[in-house]
């Protein structure tokens, strides 16, 4: 069973996801307010959290931007009334792992929220298990990094795109297959996001990341992991 926070506001829809996800097993806590999330992340430690953006008092983008701030990398699946392609490239860029935009079907949402989970149980992708290269050692299935011994706080998502460059070392991976393998989206209007979390990749990984020797750019194309 895994246990599922809901931080929604609109009172009809939290009770039919309560509903549904117990059907499917889950256990649910719901919180109606976006400066309750946070606190509740912590007190209730769930396995993924269904957020909503638009909160009382505080925004499913700072909710989701302050828990990945504190390290704290369960999954985030991000929900909104609102499709500008601004809100789905900030909601990427801050650590969410989905986004899905309101009116969506049920059975839709569960799958994919029941995909997410699976994915990050790794009972999908194979496990690569403890990976050593340069000075850092990623180990996946702790979700755990160091480098010169020293922890280093990855999120989830930079987790998934390590993940899926190291699955393809030393061929290069194109921004399409990225978005699909790590992201689960087949297209995305703007491919910003996976340079700014490869840039983030590279200051907590790389020794010089303005000369990165693990994860290049192939120019025109994706990027690659040398290692």
């Amino acid at each position: 069973m895994s246990k599922i926070l809901v931080v929604e506001d609109e009172a009809d829809l939290a009770r039919a996801l309560a509903i549904n996800l117990r059907k499917e097993g889950h256990d649910v806590v719901h919180v109606p307010r976006g400066d309750a999330a946070v606190a509740a992340v912590m007190r209730e430690e769930p396995d993924l959290v269904l957020l909503d953006v638009m909160l009382p008092g505080m925004s499913g983008l700072d909710v989701c931007r302050m828990l990945r701030s504190r390290g704290v990398s369960v999954p985030v699946v991000m929900l909104t009334a609102r499709s500008e392609e601004v809100d789905l490239v900030v909601g990427l860029e801050i650590g969410a792992d989905d986004y899905v935009t309101k009116p969506f079907g049920l059975r839709e949402l569960i799958a994919r929220i029941n995909a997410r989970l699976r994915r990050d149980s790794g009972q999908v992708r194979g496990r690569l298990g403890r990976v050593p290269f340069g000075s850092v050692v990623v180990d996946f299935d702790a979700h755990a990094a160091t480098r010169s011994g020293q922890s280093v706080d990855l999120t989830s998502k930079e987790l998934d795109l390590l993940r899926v460059l190291i699955e393809h070392r030393g061929q290069v991976v194109t921004r399409q297959r990225i978005l699909r393998d790590a992201w689960g989206y087949e297209e995305a209007p703007t491919t910003r996001t996976i340079d700014t979390h490869v840039l983030k990749l590279r200051q907590k990984l790389e020794d010089d990341p303005t000369n990165p020797r693990f994860i290049v750019s192939v120019y025109g194309k994706g990027y690659k992991f040398v290692g």
